[in-house]
Parts: structure tokens; C-alpha cells; sequence
């Protein structure tokens, strides 16, 4: 089992920029893929960032360049830095992991932008 917890959001105006953290815990190994998703109420959960342990990146059209996803491996942590926040981005944030054939969600983390 993987344990995700997420911390970093928050309300910032347009143009701002927050960043994002999400620690994983209960595996003592490598965690080939981490990444953030987010959602909408209403709507489906969608790609943000995602990135292998060997440091393969993979963003949505509507975050390249202006998110940047990162990782520690040796402390199974991946950030995501997010900068020119639009009112758009506004959303629940969800860490996700997947090891071993299994995919791990963490509970989220609202970041909320103001226009």
C-alpha cells in the first residue's frame, strides 16, 4: 500500500503561483510513475503533470509551460510548480501513484484562483 498526502494549495490571484507537494509513504521502493491530476465538481478528473522516476515528464496542453513537475525519488515526493495561474486552473488537485500494477490516489488539495 502507498499512502499519498498532498499539501500546498490555497487561493492565489491570476498570474500567481503556488506550488504543490505530495510525499508518498508505506513503500520502501521506488515509485516509477507519480504525478497530479485535478478535477472539477461536475466534471471528469483530467491529466496535469506526470513523471517517471527516471525523469520522463508528460503535461496537458493546458499547463506546458507554465507547470513544472519535479521529483525527489529518494524521498518519493513529487511537486509541481505552477506559475501564470489562470482562473481556469482554479480545481481540486489529486496526487496519484502507480507501482507495482496498482494505481494510489491521494484525498487532494484545493487551489482556488482569483480573477
Amino acid at each position: 500500500q502507498v499512502q499519498l498526502v498532498e499539501s500546498g494549495g490555497g487561493l492565489v490571484q491570476a498570474g500567481g503561483s503556488l506550488t504543490l507537494s505530495c510525499s508518498a509513504s508505506g513503500s520502501s521502493f521506488n515509485i516509477p510513475v507519480m504525478g497530479w491530476y485535478r478535477q472539477v465538481s461536475g466534471k471528469q478528473r483530467e491529466l496535469v503533470a506526470i513523471m517517471s522516476s527516471g525523469g520522463t515528464t508528460n503535461y496537458a496542453d493546458s499547463v506546458k509551460g507554465r507547470f513544472t513537475i519535479s521529483r525527489d525519488n529518494a524521498k518519493n515526493t513529487v511537486y509541481l510548480q505552477m506559475n501564470s495561474l489562470k482562473p481556469e486552473d482554479t480545481a481540486d488537485y489529486l496526487c496519484n501513484a502507480y507501482r507495482f500494477g496498482s494505481t494510489y490516489w491521494g484525498r487532494g488539495t484545493q487551489v482556488t484562483v482569483s480573477s
